[in-house]
């Protein structure tokens, strides 16, 4: 079991969860069950909380495989880190401004570290895939296949 990712990913579903009775608080003052009722806090927090679950779960996993494959303690901690700051960062940012100083540290802080924290998940792993293995085996079922479609050519042709 990958358990820093397992403490992180724990970490994480309490700020969820904070996130989601933020909305539902919301929702309540506003007497809005559906859409945001054209309240912008109540919109920022239903974006906020809908970003956190756009970008969280795919990058959990990948951090769960990577710290699987064996890599260091580190730097999973290093990753997940990263991942709870840049997911707290948002919240933070996206009711400030345009342009202000905290809308700058946290919407665009923390999307340009997610989006680095993705990039970087995704290289580590395809760095670490046997891809000489996988493309053998592409190749011959490329081959078997196209062998499967002559033979119903010729039977389709008799």
């Amino acid at each position: 079991m990958p358990a820093i990712t397992a403490f992180y990913l724990a970490v994480l579903a309490l700020i969820y969860a904070a996130l989601a009775l933020q909305v539902i608080r919301l929702r309540r003052s506003n007497k809005a069950a559906f859409s945001d009722g054209g309240n912008t806090s109540l919109r920022n927090a239903i974006r906020a909380h809908g970003n956190f679950m756009e970008y969280v779960p795919i990058i959990t996993l990948m951090v769960a495989m990577i710290e699987m494959s064996g890599a260091s303690a580190l730097r999973i901690h290093l990753l997940m880190g990263a991942l709870v700051l840049s997911r707290l960062l948002h919240p933070f940012g996206i009711s400030a401004a345009p342009n202000s100083l905290r809308f700058q540290i946290g919407r665009v802080g923390g999307i340009t570290v997610t989006i680095c924290l993705l990039i970087t998940c995704a290289l580590t792993i395809l760095s670490r895939l046997p891809l000489g293995d996988f493309a053998d085996e592409i190749s011959s079922q490329a081959i078997a296949v196209i062998h499967f479609l002559q033979v119903i050519h010729i039977i389709l042709t008799l």
